[in-house]
Formats: structure tokens, C-alpha cells, sequence
């Protein structure tokens, strides 16, 4: 169904989006809404769009998928200029809105069956959609009797009935559950592994860290920084190893340098301790470094 990624050529991986000089600003505003944009998505990467409310994740997105035209700058998607895709733009791309929309009074599978009519292509099997994202036995339920994480699992299925190359998502696990959230990552992953290429914007930074393979910081329409998340928090986080045991039943813990712990014979006397408890390195989270860099709490 997608590209399988063992068939991808060989050389310098093609920009499924490439930015540069992105500026947009809303009629009447004072200030524009994002401005001089420059990044680009890899063709089967995870790319994490990451900033507070207002930030301009979300207009950024609506460029993007060409509800916004009026921008200035250069905006490339598969490879062609968002302003020059007309409607078969949809064909090939899938969008997951942060507020899940449908039609209240008709079944998840009859929502899936219209909007599956609307696409010129071959579409998912519905019902194949509806076990995927673990709807199937309420598949002839009414949508207007269903929780929020039951729609926002339907609006990912929705996402992807066009067997998108490139799917946008924007909050995708803001506001669920941990069991509704787990199943949202663990479909996009798969969606990824599937070939395709995913562009998220959160102000999640767990969801995130977890699985986009970069992000990109995003504060009063500038970015601040871009890089895997991990790079970020070797970078960024603090060099040391905290070792906690007990004594006599009080807890004792020790920070150590990494540099050196072979040779340490400190470490090696407290990891040795009978009523060793944990050892793990001092790693910072996403959220810090935004901070850090930022000097911005997220909101």
C-alpha cells in the first residue's frame, strides 16, 4: 500500500517540505503570524513543529496544506510549490485537525464511507480503518454519542483513508487519555514505518520526544532551534550519573561525572551497595531545553 522503506533509493534524501522565507500575517494584525520560516521535512521522517499556544504552529500547518495562500516566501510541498496544487493536493496529503470534525448524526463507518467518496484514488477498507484505530464495534454508533478520544482516533482514521505520502496533525493527543494517547503515537509510528511522512505541531513536548525523529522550536513565529530530540538533550543535559541506595534504611543519593566512572572508585563502592535502588543518568526533558533556549515557559 505505501512504499515499502527498504526500496528507498539510494543518494540525498528528496524534501517532502522545504521552507524559506516563510512570512504570513493576518489581515489587520500588527505583528505577522510567523516570519522568515526556513526548514525542511525528509521524506519518512517524523517532524515535530513544538511551541506554545499562538506560537504560529498551526498557521504554519494551514500554509502548508493550502488553506493560507496569501504568504510570502517559498513553500514546497512534494515537491512543488503550494501555490501551484489545486485540489489534488488532498489526494496525496491527510490532515488531522486539532478539534475532530464530523457528521454527529451519521456512524463512524458511514463518516469514513462519505469522505472516502470525495477522493479520486483508491482509499483504506473501512472497515480495516475501524479495527486499526479500535472503533470496529462501535463502527454503527452514531458520532455524536462518542468521547473525545473515540473522535480524535476517528479523525486520525479519516487522516489516513487517502493513504496519504505526507500526513499533517496538529495536536494529535492533546486532551486524552493515556490509553487513547498511547494508541494515537503508536498508529502514527506505524504510519511512518508504512513509508510515510509526518509533520506534527504540539505544544506536547512528551508526545514529541517520544516520536519525531526532529523538532523544531517554534516561539512568536521564529524558530529558535531544530534537532533530534535526542542530540537536544545530550547537548543540553547535565553530565552525570545519580546513584540512589539506602543506608539503614534512609536514602541516600550521589551525583557522579560521567567522565571517569570506570575509575571511580566511589561509584563503583555505591553501585555495589546491597540496597541499590536506581541509577540513571541526569537527562533533561524537551520542555526544559525550550526553556532554556526560549527563556519561555510552555502554555
Amino acid at each position: 500500500i505505501y512504499r515499502d522503506p527498504a526500496t528507498k533509493p539510494q543518494g540525498p534524501v528528496r524534501a517532502m517540505i522545504e521552507v524559506n522565507g516563510l512570512d504570513f500575517a493576518y489581515p489587520g494584525a500588527k505583528e505577522p503570524a510567523v516570519s522568515n520560516l526556513e526548514f525542511r521535512v525528509e521524506d519518512g521522517e517524523i517532524f515535530g513543529f513544538l511551541g506554545p499556544n499562538g506560537a504560529g504552529k498551526s498557521t504554519t500547518q494551514k500554509v502548508l496544506i493550502g488553506l493560507l495562500r496569501d504568504y510570502r516566501g517559498k513553500v514546497s510541498v512534494l515537491e512543488r510549490e503550494v501555490r501551484d496544487w489545486g485540489s489534488d493536493l488532498y489526494e496525496q496529503v491527510g490532515v488531522g485537525f486539532e478539534l475532530p470534525v464530523h457528521f454527529g448524526r451519521l456512524t463512524a463507518r458511514e463518516n469514513l464511507n462519505y469522505f472516502a467518496s470525495l477522493y479520486k484514488g483508491e482509499t483504506e477498507d473501512v472497515g480495516h480503518l475501524l479495527v486499526q484505530v479500535d472503533l470496529l464495534d462501535q463502527a454503527d454508533v452514531r458520532v455524536e454519542r462518542f468521547s473525545k478520544g473515540m473522535r480524535v482516533r476517528l479523525s486520525f482514521a479519516r487522516a489516513i483513508l487517502c493513504r496519504p505520502r505526507l500526513l499533517f496533525l496538529d495536536e494529535p493527543t492533546t486532551g486524552l487519555d493515556p490509553l487513547s494517547a498511547r494508541r494515537i503515537k503508536d498508529l502514527i509510528l506505524e504510519h511512518r514505518d508504512r513509508g510515510a511522512t509526518v509533520f506534527i505541531t504540539t505544544h506536547d513536548m512528551s508526545t514529541a520526544d517520544e516520536i519525531c525523529d526532529r523538532v523544531a522550536f517554534l516561539l512568536d513565529g521564529h524558530i529558535a532551534l531544530i534537532d533530534a530530540p535526542r542530540e537536544l538533550k545530550v547537548r543540553y543535559g547535565e553530565r552525570r550519573l545519580r546513584v540512589e541506595y539506602r543506608v539503614n534504611g534512609t536514602l541516600e543519593v550521589r551525583d557522579f561525572p560521567l567522565e571517569g566512572l570506570a575509575e571511580n572508585d566511589a561509584f563503583l563502592r555505591a553501585v555495589g551497595q546491597p540496597t541499590l535502588e536506581t541509577v540513571h543518568t541526569q537527562e533533561t526533558s524537551l520542555e526544559n531545553i525550550f526553556i532554556r533556549v526560549t527563556g519561555r515557559e510552555l502554555t
